[in-house]
């Protein structure tokens, strides 16, 4: 049987600060072979390092999100950037653009996200791109950078976005990744749009603790839950889950350079 890999994971949150170690065991045992541990502050990013030190099966990202760079003190990307040495770390972010939440002024978030993009680039790891309410400026930004510098190693995490942006996404290059909304009874457009998408550039994720996906709904959501989303992807597809669970492995570990197994 296909293990799986949850490519977008807040295991450093603390609605786990109790029983993480038993969220882990519960998703070894379901079949979720490589969870991704994703960075949203510089201790986030440190405390998600830490968590992939210390288990073969997580790979940690390191970023700021845009709505915590109001946050962020002098010296917080200085450990970002080093940070991303480590060889534990497989991606830049979680990075991008919001104009949902109202945390941050947009022309700095606008910086920082050409930050993190010039920041995987430097360090040829994937960037983990989070958009919400703003595809039109992602997508320009992204087309800047991908106008002066080729193909954009990356995911659009727990994408949502209409056809067209998927489309220019995937043209610049981009994987594109699934969360439990795929799920919900309302997201008939997102499942058409899911179903478009080449199997090659398919992740899938649970963003937990957030976004439980059906029957979990409105429960925190972790790891072992990306079986369900996957399940749901692989029917759009007209795929069994191990034959979506093998093709979106293979997808995650070549995004993310890595081929680390149990």
């Amino acid at each position: 049987m296909a293990g799986w890999w949850d490519t977008h994971a807040h295991l450093d949150d603390e609605q786990f600060g109790t029983d993480l170690p038993d969220v882990l065991l519960r998703a070894r045992a379901a079949g979720v072979e490589q969870i991704v541990a994703v960075g949203i502050t510089a201790a986030s990013s440190r405390n998600c390092l830490a968590l992939s030190q210390r288990h073969d099966f997580i790979h940690a990202t390191v970023g700021i999100h845009p709505n915590e760079i109001q946050q962020a003190v002098p010296g917080d990307w200085e450990q970002i950037r080093q940070l991303a040495q480590s060889p534990q770390v497989v991606g830049i972010g979680e990075t991008g653009l919001d104009r949902y939440w109202d945390k941050t002024p947009f022309s700095i978030q606008q910086e920082w996200f050409a930050r993190h993009l010039e920041l995987g680039r430097e360090r040829n790891l994937a960037v983990v791109i989070h958009c919400r309410d703003a595809e039109n400026d992602v997508v320009l930004m992204l087309r800047e950078a991908f106008e002066r510098h080729g193909p954009i190693r990356g995911v659009m995490h727990s994408f949502v976005g209409s056809l067209e942006t998927a489309r220019a996404c995937l043209d610049m290059g981009l994987h594109l990744s699934f969360a439990g909304m795929l799920t919900y009874k309302n997201a008939a457009n997102l499942r058409e749009v899911a179903a478009q998408v080449p199997l090659d550039r398919l992740l899938v994720e649970t963003d937990c603790p957030y976004l439980a996906p059906v029957p979990h709904r409105g429960k925190r959501n972790e790891p072992r839950h990306v079986l369900h989303t996957g399940a749901e992807l692989a029917r759009l597809h007209g795929l069994s889950p191990d034959q979506l669970a093998e093709q979106t492995s293979a997808n995650a570990a070549r995004l993310f350079g890595t081929v680390k197994h149990p």
